[in-house]
């Protein structure tokens, strides 16, 4: 198609962060309606490419490719298939909700202008949400590996001042040492990003030494040319190189995820941060990582994930226990909601490593699913912390008799979170588990324990926080206002629809699924009983 749809599709939400900082700095209002404008102007354009996309047909399309840095093969290509396309709407959805619940997160605080302090720009705020935005969604659709490694990388820096900058101020300690906390959790964030990307970097120059000794064309990062190089044997690699290659491009993509024991980053910084930006975060960033897993990990080195599967599925299961667990014994309310993050991102990777169609599928199904029910969730306790003035669940008890909408949502949030049938996590959990059963049973009877301990710790959530007596301080707590009504209500409702109808996100993935199976060279086992009956 001669319109570049998918540059625009990234360029309107970078062109929205330019403007959005442009705003007079007194015009914070009119800096909120132009971010918002901007996102839902990506919302159109991800429509548009969704609609556009044929779930049928090529394995990447509303392709666009350049010539970009020619001497060492770099070109601007993008593609997406259909998990790139529910990847891409995911987070065009996302954020206009992020920036409504954010509405008034980064105005001054009262008394901070009149004492003279620096007090955090309501346009920064949002031109970094929607940098953020921009940087994910071209991560999504970059089809040369250099390509995907710039904007990888690159959508650390806005994230690291959205941590360190803008966090949450709600807290039980001084102002001091709160920002103290939310510089070490953006400290951490940066350092263990960045160290996997320096690891993955060193892979991607090695793929590209490995690729210009074995192409006719010379070295090359287009990873269509690299895929369809191996299959026909033209690329080949040493078993030793291949691994090495595996592990330098998957353990930043483990990080980004994150994946036990490269995990610990990401409940500082959800803790940190605003809400918006924690859902930023966990429903958006971390999905790259997952999302890089499928595409680029199985997709250019097949036999080096069947042979790290053993290892990734332990990796996984410990996450999906340990994430439990220790959400379970939370005092912190966003951190519990991030060591459950952490839980269901071990969900994800098994799916992927399961090696069957049907895990693939439900580990996609999941990073959307998880991504609308963590933002329901996490937004929700957001309008409570900001209530209370406190993240922990102690200060709390007996809101729903004062505020009935918001504990309704933040239970029908919190069923979605423990995949409650009926919602979108619950199709994807079973579908992860029914892939994972059919190959690897005993990993999935120990995932099964993840279920049971997300009951436990959403369920005691709700209890001590919205049952019992009232307390002095949640009789003060006001019910949901039209605007926060207004953003958590369509997450709610799109939970309950993909819970119900979830075939129009599996009927554009499951044939990128396909693609992947027959790249690693693998097919679903076949039931017990046919195989007794050969």
């Amino acid at each position: 198609m001669s319109f570049p749809l998918l540059t625009a599709t990234a360029l309107a939400p970078a062109l929205g962060a330019v403007a959005t900082a442009a705003v007079p700095a007194a015009r914070r209002t009119l800096a909120k309606w132009v971010a918002l404008a901007f996102s839902l102007a990506t919302v159109v354009l991800a429509a548009v490419v969704l609609v556009r996309f044929e779930p049928g047909g090529d394995r990447y399309q509303l392709t666009e490719s350049h010539s970009w840095i020619a001497d060492f093969g770099v070109r601007y290509e993008l593609g997406v298939d259909g998990i790139a396309v529910a990847m891409v709407a995911l987070t065009a959805v996302i954020v206009p909700f992020l920036i409504g619940a954010g509405w008034n997160d980064a105005d001054p605080v009262e008394g901070e202008a009149r004492a003279g302090r620096r007090w955090r720009p309501t346009q920064g705020f949002f031109a970094l949400i929607l940098m953020v935005e921009a940087m994910v969604v071209m991560s999504f659709m970059a089809t040369d590996v250099f390509l995907f490694y710039i904007f990888f990388e690159a959508m650390l820096i806005p994230l690291y001042f959205l941590i360190g900058g803008f966090g949450d101020r709600a807290g039980e300690h001084p102002e001091s040492e709160q920002a103290k906390q939310r510089s070490y959790a953006a400290v951490k964030f940066l350092l263990y990003n960045l160290a996997g990307g320096l690891v993955m970097l060193a892979a991607v120059i090695g793929l590209y030494v490995v690729a210009a000794d074995d192409l006719a064309g010379g070295g090359t990062f287009s990873l269509q040319t690299l895929v369809e190089a191996r299959a026909s044997g033209e690329l080949t690699f040493a078993e030793s190189t291949e691994r090495w290659l595996f592990l330098g491009f998957f353990f930043a993509f483990a990080i980004k995820a994150p994946l036990w024991p490269v995990h610990t980053w990401l409940p500082n910084a959800m803790g940190e941060s605003t809400a918006p930006v924690a859902v930023l975060i966990t429903a958006v960033v971390d999905k790259v990582g997952t999302f890089a897993m499928l595409r680029f990990c199985l997709g250019l080195f097949p036999e080096a994930s069947v042979w790290a599967t053993p290892v990734v599925l332990v990796l996984a299961l410990v996450s999906i226990v340990y994430g439990a667990l220790l959400a379970l014994g939370q005092r912190d309310m966003k951190r519990l909601i991030a060591y459950a993050s952490i839980s269901h991102f071990g969900f994800i990777i098994l799916g992927i490593f399961a090696m069957t169609s049907q895990g693939q599928s439900g580990a996609t199904l999941y990073m959307v699913n998880h991504g609308v029910a963590t933002a329901a969730l996490m937004l929700v306790a957001g309008f409570l912390i900001s209530r209370r003035g406190s993240r922990l669940i102690g200060d709390y008890g007996g809101v729903q008799k004062n505020a009935p909408l918001l504990a309704g949502t933040f239970l029908v949030a919190g069923l979605a979170t423990l995949s409650l049938p009926g919602t979108g996590p619950f199709v994807s959990e079973f579908l992860v588990l029914v892939g994972t059963f059919s190959r690897y049973p005993v990993a999935g009877i120990v995932a099964c324990t993840g279920i049971v301990l997300a009951a436990l710790y959403v369920l005691i959530l709700y209890q001590r926080t919205m049952t019992g007596p009232v307390t002095e301080a949640a009789g003060k707590i006001r019910d949901l206002r039209p605007r926060e009504l207004a953003v958590v209500t369509p997450l709610i409702a799109l939970l309950i629809f993909l819970g119900v109808f979830p075939k129009p996100v599996t009927d554009i993935v499951n044939p990128a699924v396909d693609h992947t199976m027959s790249d690693v060279g693998k097919t679903d086992p076949a039931p017990a009983e046919l195989e007794a009956r050969k």
